[in-house]
């Protein structure tokens, strides 16, 4: 049976979706109400948590506290190490007090989430400590909702990549039937759009960025995307020919 509530002194790592709180499961927002300490995280001390801004109208300030925390993801690695240990210390303390602890991340906990980091530092260094997760809606079948566009039908391949492998590597993934998945293209977009013409594939690549947030756009001509729309949350979708095509 489902837990009903959340046990004094846990963690809780509950997906919120990518950006519209309307996708918010009922089980992550019931967890989220019974928390006694909401944490968000944010790439930099000057942004603001877009999860927070998710889940806010679910959080009560005068009965729940809630820290926002800077997960570095372009620092040195022994400086972004240093601070998920200090950020695992303060959950460790907190749930050794009885708290009951929820950590709102976006998309799913377990998939690409800044939360990973996060959790092996707790399952390596405080092991006593409960641990859970809430799955979301991830980014990947939101923008295929969006675009119309099947990830997989019958036998079809299923490829989630992250933009950032070198080119040999992505190529094998495209030479595959299916749907692939092309992650963290902000950064590599230029490159990931001349392979795709390289291939054939420009046609069949859909932009999509900033799903459920202010500035959503699916673009279906790479050809369109400006500068200006490349951003964190956005992912390209590739549906080549298969057998079901």
């Amino acid at each position: 049976m489902p837990e009903s509530s959340i046990g004094a002194g846990c963690l809780v790592a509950v997906g919120v979706g990518p950006g519209d709180p309307e996708l918010l499961t009922l089980k992550g927002v019931r967890l989220l109400r019974q928390a006694d300490v909401v944490i968000t995280p944010r790439g930099d001390r000057s942004d603001s948590s877009i999860a927070l801004s998710i889940v806010e109208s679910h959080i009560d300030p005068a009965r729940q506290q809630v820290l926002s925390r800077v997960f570095p993801m372009r620092q040195p690695a022994e400086q972004m190490a240093a601070a998920w240990r200090e950020i695992a210390d303060e959950i460790a303390g907190l749930v050794h007090e009885g708290k009951r602890v929820v950590f709102v991340t976006l998309g799913d906990p377990m998939f690409y989430s800044t939360y990973l980091y996060l959790e092996e530092e707790l399952r390596s260094r405080y092991p006593e400590v409960p641990v859970s997760t809430v799955p979301g809606i991830s980014s990947v079948y939101a923008a295929a909702g969006k675009a119309h566009l099947p990830l997989g039908i019958a036998d079809d391949i299923l490829s989630v990549v992250p933009s950032t492998l070198p080119d040999d590597r992505l190529q094998a993934a495209l030479d595959l039937p299916g749907t692939v998945v092309l992650l963290k293209v902000y950064r590599s977009f230029e490159r990931i759009r001349s392979l795709l013409q390289q291939r054939g594939l420009a046609q069949r690549a859909i932009f999509v960025r900033r799903l459920g947030l202010e500035g959503e756009k699916v673009i279906p001509d790479l050809s369109k995307v400006a500068s200006e729309d490349l951003d964190y949350l956005s992912l390209i979708l590739v549906r080549r020919e298969g057998q079901n095509d």
